[in-house]
């Protein structure tokens, strides 16, 4: 009698939803990476089981979605090793029909048979990917792996033309470049983590982030590579929280491997985007994955982000590129000119083309780019003559980039003024006029938005910007000598 007590007891606890699920849960762990299930299947909780069909728990509909697009096999699977062949699966799936936690709701949906792979929609827009990048590359078979399970279809936005071997090194990028390589041959296992290039505009910055993502690719074809720029970051972010789905953009990212992302100075005074990268730039450094970052500063010059961020810019290690000298101008040139099937120039036509071009690698393809396209609609050689008489018209025509560091240090300069003080919070008369004049030349000649320019001059608010530039506009109708101040300062920069 006891015996059989004991049996029935023993069954009792063999259906219990939750030693049912931790069952399952072994399986799955046993399968797949320590990151996937931390970030997949730690946060489901089990919540009821009726005769053969366990119910569990997901937080929202993206991750419904992803798990049965990518783990369904493999929850198939464990499902039937521990319940039997009739054995079955739902969800209860978290929806957000509102803001606060009132507004939720569960919705009871099925376990698929054939998965929903073909699904993309969960991840975000710019990122998804209708094509399987698998079809086109080899498979890596894990015989440790239950079979059917697949990998994560993540488009990673790379050029495949931005790559190390038409990357010319050179005095002026060698540091950034071995180091860039090294993080592709170890991602996440460097002491370059997180790895920070900064230059001017045109130095090759993107180029060397696509060539470090195809390499980590070549060498690591399971890790999942993402290429993105801030811009797209910010874009998505703000999506996500107008959709309410700001936890299924954090779970994108904590998926990627290697992320590299451009032009990191777009953030600048983007308190809330700053938060989410923040945290995921600590989930990267704990799980040793591998993040590669571009800006146009270094960590120590950057503005608009909080103190904590640019300190972790700093933690592994930052790497200039600088403007190329004549050598690997040279060099530069001469593979354009090769890659483009114009093999056999003369090499005085190179060496004008690299003393007559000095500001940056993309000057330099601008004016190939004319010159070839010159040469090829009019079916002229390409001489000393032609190149003079095409860099003529494309320097005439170039329009260079006036930075607001170049109109900051003109203006300080100008003044006599040291920039450290312009960019302190001093409020000395002569201090601010130097401010408001700096700000008022970089809403003229830059792009930046008037908060991305008060960030960048001490940061200010937009409306300091604003105000400092109907100050500048006031005095320059009623003060003539700030007005010949204004006009002297206007030359110089015209004439940069």
């Amino acid at each position: 009698m006891r015996k059989s007590m004991i049996v029935e007891e023993m069954k009792e606890v063999k259906t219990d939803y939750q030693i049912i699920w931790n069952e399952c849960l072994k399986i799955v762990k046993a399968n797949i990476s320590k990151e996937h299930f931390e970030t997949w299947f730690r946060p489901i909780e089990p919540v009821s089981i009726d005769q053969q069909k366990l119910t569990i728990q997901v937080p929202s509909m993206f991750y419904y979605e992803f798990i049965e697009g990518n783990f369904w096999q493999l929850l198939k699977t464990a499902i039937h090793r521990v319940m039997g062949p009739d054995g079955k699966l739902a969800y209860s799936v978290v929806v957000q029909n509102g803001k606060t936690n009132k507004d939720k709701k569960t919705l009871t949906l099925p376990h698929s048979s054939t998965g929903v792979s073909q699904n993309q929609s969960a991840l975000p827009p710019m990122l998804s990917d209708p094509m399987d990048e698998n079809k086109q590359g080899r498979q890596i078979v894990n015989p440790f792996v239950i079979p059917g399970i697949r990998p994560l279809n993540i488009n990673s936005r790379l050029n495949k033309e931005l790559n190390f071997d038409n990357f010319i090194e050179g005095e002026c990028n060698r540091l950034a470049r071995a180091a860039g390589f090294a993080v592709a041959k170890d991602p996440g296992k460097t002491a370059f983590n997180p790895l920070f290039i900064y230059s001017d505009a045109g130095l090759g910055k993107t180029h060397l982030l696509h060539a470090i993502g195809l390499e980590t690719k070549a060498n690591f074809p399971e890790k999942t590579v993402l290429y993105v720029d801030a811009e797209t970051f910010l874009q998505q972010y703000v999506e996500a929280v107008k959709s309410n789905n700001v936890n299924d953009f954090v779970h994108f990212y904590q998926v990627i491997d290697v992320l590299l992302i451009d032009d990191i100075q777009f953030l600048s005074g983007k308190t809330k985007t700053q938060e989410v990268f923040f945290h995921l730039f600590n989930f990267f450094q704990r799980e040793n994955r591998q993040l590669v970052i571009t800006s146009d500063k270094a960590p120590s010059a950057i503005v608009g982000f909080e103190q904590r961020l640019v300190s972790r810019f700093k933690w592994g290690l930052s790497a200039d590129l600088q403007i190329p000298d004549k050598e690997t101008r040279v060099r530069i040139i001469r593979s354009k000119l090769v890659n483009n099937g114009f093999a056999e120039i003369d090499e005085e036509v190179i060496n004008y083309l690299a003393y007559r071009i000095v500001t940056n690698v993309r000057e330099i393809e601008g004016a190939l780019i004319s010159i070839l396209a010159q040469s090829s609609l009019n079916n002229q050689t390409i001489t000393v003559d032609l190149a003079k008489q095409m860099i003529d018209k494309f320097v005439q025509n170039t329009i260079h980039e006036i930075s607001i560091d170049y109109i900051q240090k003109v203006v300080c300069d100008y003044f006599n003024i040291p920039v450290y003080q312009m960019l302190s919070n001093s409020r000395k008369g002569e201090i601010v006029q130097v401010r408001h004049t700096s700000m008022y030349f970089a809403k003229k000649y830059t792009n930046l938005s008037l908060a991305q320019i008060g960030a960048r001059s001490g940061d200010k608010d937009h409306a300091t910007v604003l105000h400092a530039c109907r100050s500048v506009e006031n005095q320059k109708s009623t003060n003539a000598k700030y007005a010949a101040d204004l006009n002297n300062i206007d030359k110089i920069l015209k004439n940069a």
